[in-house]
């Protein structure tokens, strides 16, 4: 495993100045957006793929500072209802495909996408609760008609491309936990796998090392992001909270930077989860942390899971 950043947080820099920040930080890998919700700062797919010298000077600022790339994010939702987010979600997604093959990436990173409830919808609709009887129809409707027929469809676009795919459980989307995830996956295919964040886990009320033990080899991908319960606030409101994420004050739950959420034991047994199933790719640190600076977010994360990290003579990361 090797510790690694999602290049997000530094959109406002150049992708050479990127690239050298994050070395001079002793990182050696870096997952890079490509559009969808999560921009296209330091990567545009259709620019590359149309123009060979710029595909080569991309290529080249990484190989010459010795970084790998460990996935291409472009997180979206190709089952939005409305067609100019759709389309352009999906367009982004089967060009990130393309990218990753010409790059010899093997990993793409999105959403599964969530459908509206019928199709007449102008929003997605996300279902909580299976009553009353309404909600497990519109569910049923959804992955009958939208999300089984759209992913069987990438599914063998990706395989012919030679790439896997790794879904983010998250809520507001179709795949959310890993009942959903691995019901996708059984249901269209195993290029089909897990982008597993334990941040969406934690305020879910999910054990993440359990939770990975489970999905097994069908994690492809990893973020390390951690998530604060305020019990305070959850305990008069539950976990489904749609307050903006700005208001932390009077949040249930709050996206913190690894360490932050859940004290050190917590992340060796996720990081030993990993190990027992044979995870061999990158620790991906992803910031959303709204009480630090990227810097500083960034910066806690790599001290906090580097006290616990052996490295062999290879190289490669193991938790102490």
């Amino acid at each position: 495993m090797n510790l690694g950043v999602f290049a997000v947080l530094y959109g406002e820099k150049p992708l050479a100045e990127m690239l050298d920040h994050i070395k001079d930080k002793g990182l050696n890998t870096v997952e890079i957006a490509t559009g969808g919700y999560v921009g296209d700062a330091h990567c545009q797919p259709e620019v590359l793929l149309t123009d060979e010298d710029k595909l080569a000077a991309f290529k080249a600022a990484f190989d010459e500072r010795g970084i790998t790339i460990s996935a291409l994010s472009c997180h979206g939702n190709g089952l939005h209802p409305n067609p100019q987010v759709s389309n352009a979600h999906d367009r982004v997604f089967e060009h990130t495909v393309q990218l990753a093959a010409r790059l010899g990436v093997d990993t793409v990173v999105t959403f599964s996408g969530c459908p509206g409830e019928s199709e007449h919808s102008r929003y997605p609709v996300w279902n909580t609760c299976p009553w009353p009887h309404d909600f497990s129809e519109m569910l049923k409707w959804q992955w009958e008609e939208k999300v089984l027929p759209y992913w069987r469809q990438k599914h063998s676009y990706v395989k012919e491309h030679g790439i896997r795919v790794a879904i983010e459980p998250h809520p507001g989307f179709v795949v959310y936990n890993n009942e959903t995830l691995l019901r996708l996956r059984q249901e269209c295919g195993k290029q089909i796998g897990a982008n597993f964040d334990p941040s969406h886990y934690f305020w879910q009320g999910m054990d993440p090392a359990l939770c990975i033990r489970e999905l097994g080899e069908a994690i492809y991908h990893f973020h390390a992001k951690d998530t604060k319960i305020e019990a305070v606030n959850a305990s008069r409101n539950g976990v489904l909270d749609m307050k903006p994420y700005r208001d932390i004050a009077n949040r249930s739950w709050i996206f913190r930077t690894v360490g932050y959420g859940h004290h050190e034991e917590v992340w060796r047994e996720i990081i030993s989860a990993l190990q027992l199933i044979g995870y061999k790719g990158a620790i991906s640190i992803e910031h959303e942390d709204g009480l630090m600076t990227n810097e500083e977010g960034l910066t806690k994360a790599i001290a906090f899971l580097q006290t616990a990290i052996i490295r062999n003579d290879a190289g490669e990361m193991w938790w102490a």
